[in-house]
Parts: C-alpha cells; structure tokens; sequence
C-alpha cells in the first residue's frame, strides 16, 4: 500500500572506447605481422593502446596545447624505445613481459599527464591573478 515506485533511471550510454582502440590498433599490428616482426607488433599496439587510453582518460585537457605536446612528447621517446631495444628470443610469450611494462608505462605517462596539469593550471592560475 506504502510501496514507492522507482522511476526508471536514465539509460546510459556503452561507452565502446575499448573496442574503437582496438579496432584503431589493428591494421598496426597487422603491418607488423606481415613485416615478420609480430612481437614487436604485439609490443607497438600495447604502447599505443596505453597511450591512447591514457589520452581517452584526460580527454577533459584536449583544447590545451600543452596537453597535445606533452603526447607528442611521449610518442617522440617511445619510437627510439621500440626499435632499438630487441626483446629476449625465449620461448616465454611476449604478453609475460610487455603487459607489465606496458602498464608501468601508462602509470608514468598518466603520471606525466597529471603533473603538467598542475603545473600548467598553477601557471594559468597566476597569470588571471596578474591581469
């Protein structure tokens, strides 16, 4: 007789970033297996899926300039990275020892990400202050 009756919530929507990434990372990996160097390919798409996440999850920075040149930045380093260094020729899978490292490096690049946040928006701060 008392019994509320919930209204419905709002539906929200999937949010399909993951498989876009993965859709965007795939013709990478592909190059790369036609190339004959598949665990560089697995290594490059996991690279670039790190970034590329750590870009999906500060998209709120994305109408700053210092935002894009702190990736640009990132990818520019990463490129000597992945093709000077040469990984182990084991028969360990390339996934027991690139996921970690593919991890620590999404740490560090969210890490760099959240630093010139506060560093850019402590500067933009203080110039308001001035004017």
């Amino acid at each position: 007789m008392f019994e509320q009756i919930e209204e419905p919530e709002e539906k929200k929507r999937t949010d399909w970033t993951g498989t876009v990434i993965g859709l965007m990372l795939l013709p990478v990996f592909f190059l790369f297996v036609y190339l004959g160097k598949a665990e560089t390919g697995f290594t490059v798409v996991l690279v670039l899926g790190m970034i590329l996440l750590a870009i999906k999850l500060q998209w709120r920075l994305r109408k700053h300039v210092w935002f894009w040149a702190i990736i640009a930045v990132v990818l520019a380093l990463h490129v000597p990275f992945l093709f000077i260094f040469r990984w182990p020729d084991t028969k360990t899978p390339t996934i027991a020892y690139s996921l970690p490292l593919g991890i620590v490096d999404f740490l560090i690049i969210s890490g760099v990400i959240r630093l010139s946040e506060n560093i850019f928006s402590k500067q933009s701060l203080s110039d308001d202050d001035e004017q």
